[in-house]
């Protein structure tokens, strides 16, 4: 009874905070609009509000952006293929992954943006989809929808699920509702025991945490040789080709730098460059003119030429076809205390991997690829620079760092077989 009303006084309080906070929602969809336009569109979806009274979908995922929704790719495929009169909700809170849901299953799944924390929105969404089960993807806490779903009786799983011990810190300030709410979920499939242990630390119940290894270890390779040979004919050369993937503003200057030392040595050396984010991909164009190299886009030109310098992949869904034509791969998110990203798609395909040192979002997968020599960690823009050099210097260390990588990713598979078990007893039948 006393567990019941300090719940009802810790979601009173946190949801009051909410809708104080809604003016900021608003703000936040203009500013963000005004750096990346699909941020103007939908915004009914962000509160919940739907043109039909209900559309139901007895299965919900939700994977937050880009990587959650790559994670998710080859469960939601195997769903599909196995069921599929099944109708599937899968929510986003960004633009690109939205796009990337788009891109990957079209009209097979239904899209819409996850509602904000909201009671009233959290409801009309349940009422309007009326799942009966749900699947989050990696790590989304959100204490009302959670609620939403126990009050419902909904099985709630936690799927691939990663927390750094920097997003456990950062839930301290709502921990006595997390734990609470944690409670109510079903299964807490971890992608190590290390993130197994901190869901437990933060309420989850022991007996519901398994650690079934990392989604993305399942990726069914892909053949690009058709891609690349595009590319190689579009080009007409063969000097050395990298790629600086998913870089946020703050390492722009980093990657510029090295690319510059590099083309000391190798003046026909070609720089791939995939920002993390779109309203980046204008300002890195404007960056590699302003310091004199010729510049490409993967929207206007195409395909670099033999006197591209710098080819900027500004489209979504595209990331891995150029990793497969680049000999070595930088992985942003790294050299500034963001936390990495993905490290597991160059090594897909075989590039040699270069990333920074800031690595707590990935910390399991880094410290295996580092053991297997799979990979090379730098420091700044010097080191980047000296990496790149020592890699296209020698080519079996490359291909030493492929062959490593790929026998992990071999070693690593099987967490969707084992997740799909710990699903199944509580999947919708149509």
């Amino acid at each position: 009874m006393r567990a019941d009303l300090n719940e009802r006084i810790l979601r009173g309080l946190y949801s009051t905070a909410l809708y104080v906070l809604v003016p900021i929602t608003v703000y936040h969809l203009i500013w963000r609009g005004f750096r990346q336009p699909a941020y103007f569109e939908r915004w009914s979806e962000r509160y919940a509000s739907y043109p039909a009274a209900t559309a139901d979908a007895p299965l919900w995922l939700h994977a937050v952006s880009v990587g959650e929704v790559n994670a998710a790719e080859p469960l939601v495929n195997r769903l599909l293929h196995h069921h599929p009169g099944l109708r599937l909700v899968v929510t986003t809170i960004t633009p690109t992954g939205s796009e990337r849901v788009q891109a990957l299953w079209g009209d097979a799944v239904v899209h819409v943006y996850l509602p904000y924390d909201l009671p009233g929105a959290v409801s009309r969404f349940l009422d309007h989809f009326r799942p009966v089960l749900a699947l989050i993807v990696e790590t989304e806490l959100w204490p009302n929808l959670l609620f939403g779903c126990r009050d419902r009786g909904i099985p709630t799983h936690i799927l691939n699920a990663r927390l750094s011990a920097r997003s456990l810190r950062g839930y301290r300030v709502l921990a006595p509702l997390i734990r609470r709410a944690l409670q109510s979920v079903r299964l807490v499939a971890a992608q190590s025991s290390e993130d197994g242990k901190r869901f437990v630390r933060l309420g989850a119940p022991a007996a519901s945490v398994v650690v079934t290894g990392n989604l993305k270890f399942d990726m069914v390779p892909v053949d690009f040789d058709a891609f690349f040979r595009q590319f190689s004919i579009a080009r007409g050369c063969n000097g050395p080709v990298w790629i600086a993937a998913s870089t946020h503003e703050e390492e722009e200057s980093a990657v510029l730098d090295a690319h510059r030392a590099l083309l000391k040595q190798y003046p026909d050396a070609l720089m791939l460059w995939a920002p993390r984010h779109p309203e980046r991909f204008r300002g890195v164009v404007q960056r590699a003119r302003d310091v004199g190299l010729e510049v490409a886009t993967r929207s206007e030109q195409h395909w670099p030429t033999a006197t591209t310098r710098v080819f900027v992949i500004d489209t979504l869904g595209e990331l891995s076809r150029f990793y497969a034509c680049a000999q070595v791969a930088f992985v942003g998110g790294s050299l500034q205390p963001i936390g990495g990203h993905n490290l597991l798609e160059p090594a897909a395909t075989g590039t040699a991997i270069l990333t920074g040192t800031h690595l707590h979002n990935f910390t399991d997968i880094a410290k295996r690829l580092r053991e297997a020599e799979a990979m090379r960690v730098v420091e700044d823009a010097g080191q980047l620079a000296s990496g790149l050099l020592d890699l296209f210097a020698d080519e079996a260390a490359r291909l030493r760092m492929s062959t490593n990588a790929r026998r992990l990713l071999d070693q690593g598979r099987g967490a969707l077989e084992r997740t799909i078990a710990l699903i199944e007893p509580a999947f919708p039948r149509v």
